[in-house]
């Protein structure tokens, strides 16, 4: 087997750096899958012209496709895909906004959304802080820097995260359990991993969460805000 020693960044880094497909993915950073029709909407390029994009990322393995019938949707290749895109915005320049409908959709994305399957924003990065600051999740630093951090889940945090319905022992194993993504809106951590991705799910089960009408946003409800306070100490109220 030919060893691998380095990768061939610049082809990824072309694929996304299209303004055009950058929306694409962008669209998609929020799970689920979505025909070529919804996404050349997106991307604001006709139905022809989309299907030239779609064949650059697929070639880059940044999406797969799902056929079903005659019909073929795209989603994200991997969660590894929605955490590069959330590092990227970290550094990226903040896109104009020339329109009412612009400004709020941004506003909607600062507050709550999805980073593919998990919570982020202001609310991600707030049930992030309940959960350390409530020991259920305890942070072990692993080398020299503040980003050089690790989270595991306390004994304490196992019980109460089983309370709600999310037992830390029965996570899928084929990802990390505990991950963190810096937030690219408040330069702090939101939770990822299988853990972050079950417990949002856990949310949207008890309707405490809802999708809103932007891709990607999500609405707390009346009940994820009593939820959210009484079982992790969210003070909502603060945060909007």
């Amino acid at each position: 087997m030919e060893a691998r020693t380095e990768t061939d960044v610049a082809h990824v880094a072309a694929a996304i750096g299209d303004p055009s497909r950058a929306k694409v993915l962008l669209a998609l950073a929020g799970g689920g899958a979505l025909p070529a029709s919804a996404l050349a909407a997106e991307a604001g390029v006709s139905n022809s012209t989309i299907s030239g994009h779609l064949a650059k990322l697929l070639d880059a393995r940044l999406l797969t496709v799902e056929h079903d019938g005659r019909h073929r949707y795209y989603r994200l290749a991997t969660t590894d895909v929605a955490r590069a895109l959330e590092q990227l915005a970290l550094i990226a320049r903040p896109l104009p906004v020339r329109s009412l409908n612009a400004d709020t959709r941004a506003k909607a994305l600062l507050r709550a959304r999805l980073c593919y399957d998990h919570l982020a924003g202001r609310l991600g990065v707030a049930v992030m802080d309940a959960l350390r600051d409530n020991d259920i999740l305890a942070a072990e630093h692993t080398g020299a820097g503040a980003t050089a951090v690790a989270y595991a889940v306390t004994p304490h945090g196992h019980q109460e995260l089983s309370a709600f319905g999310v037992d830390p022992d029965r996570l899928p194993r084929r990802r990390t359990g505990v991950r963190y993504c810096v937030d690219w809106a408040e330069q702090r951590h939101h939770l990822a991993g299988a853990l972050g991705a079950a417990l949002t799910a856990r949310m949207f089960a008890l309707e405490w969460l809802r999708h809103g009408r932007y891709r990607r946003v999500v609405h707390l409800t009346d009940a994820g805000r009593e939820g959210l306070a009484a079982t992790f100490g969210v003070d909502v109220d603060q945060l909007f």
